[in-house]
């Protein structure tokens, strides 16, 4: 497979670049910093360019290059993304909040729209993968501009599937889990009396635990890419906790739930009275 994905100089993103290309795959990796390493180590297979994917003139340039080479892209996997601006939202830079913002949100709807026409080329049905994160189901104190890009990260997902829906292409948003990367790093840097007490102590909980497991979130990919997901698409979906594997049989009566989306809850749905 072709496979375009952003993000892929640090954390899940250059995890699963590695991955993929040792499964055998094409990967053209987006992201800020050099990614000559990549390059190094899997030769001809992987094509690193330097791009922000909040200015989109910059993702439009890298896709039209990779135009060049490949006739079609068979998956995009939005990856790119930061904590940026951390702390209480009465108490935080406007400036870099809104960069927070773009970076997460702005940078997954440009990748989307640049590289659509190429995955509209795709022999087989194309797959879109963008990942979602920590807030973007709850409220997460202390973490407003990245809670908020990565909840409308889900609801654009959704929209998109819904807007495509003649296409033959998959666009469903992903919950990882808790894995380890940098940005457990940075929160136990920044410590409690910025990210709060309770956020504090579960990074430093997930650090010792060793995290989630990242090659259940590998085989979670596996199946997004594969044809035993065509069809499911458009859904907020969780690597660690979810059927995933067997959702492929379910797709008609999936399309027609409102399982695995965001939806508002009704007090007659809780059989609650005010």
């Amino acid at each position: 497979m072709n496979i375009v994905i952003t993000g892929t100089s640090t954390g899940i993103g250059l995890a699963l670049a590695e991955h993929l290309l040792a499964e055998g795959h094409q990967v053209s990796g987006l992201a800020r910093s050099n990614q000559a390493e990549l390059v190094r180590r899997h030769g001809g297979r992987f094509r690193g360019f330097r791009c922000d994917v909040a200015i989109w003139d910059q993702v439009a340039k890298v896709a039209a290059e990779i135009g060049g080479s490949w006739t079609h892209v068979d998956a995009l996997v939005t990856c790119a993304g930061v904590q940026g601006e951390v702390g209480p939202a009465m108490a935080a830079d406007p400036k870099r909040w809104g960069e927070t913002v773009r970076i997460n949100l702005d940078g997954t709807f440009h990748s989307i729209r640049a590289f659509h026409s190429l995955l509209a080329q795709a022999p087989r049905r194309a797959k879109v993968i963008c990942f979602s994160g920590g807030g973007a189901s709850k409220a997460r104190p202390n973490f407003s501009a990245y809670a908020a890009a990565k909840t409308a990260v889900v609801r654009l997902v959704e929209t998109l599937a819904e807007e495509l829906r003649g296409q033959p292409i998959d666009l469903n948003a992903v919950a990882p889990g808790a894995i380890n990367t940098r940005m457990t790093e940075e929160v136990l840097a920044l410590g409690p009396q910025v990210v709060g007490e309770q956020e504090y102590r579960s990074a430093l909980k997930q650090k010792a635990s060793g995290g989630a497991s990242i090659e259940t979130l590998f085989k979670f990919v596996d199946w997004l890419l594969g044809p035993e997901s065509d069809g499911v698409s458009g859904r907020l979906l969780a690597a660690l906790w979810d059927p995933w594997p067997t959702l492929g049989q379910h797709v008609p009566a999936l399309a027609e739930s409102d399982v695995y989306l965001l939806r508002r809850i009704v007090p007659e749905e809780r059989e609650m009275k005010f």
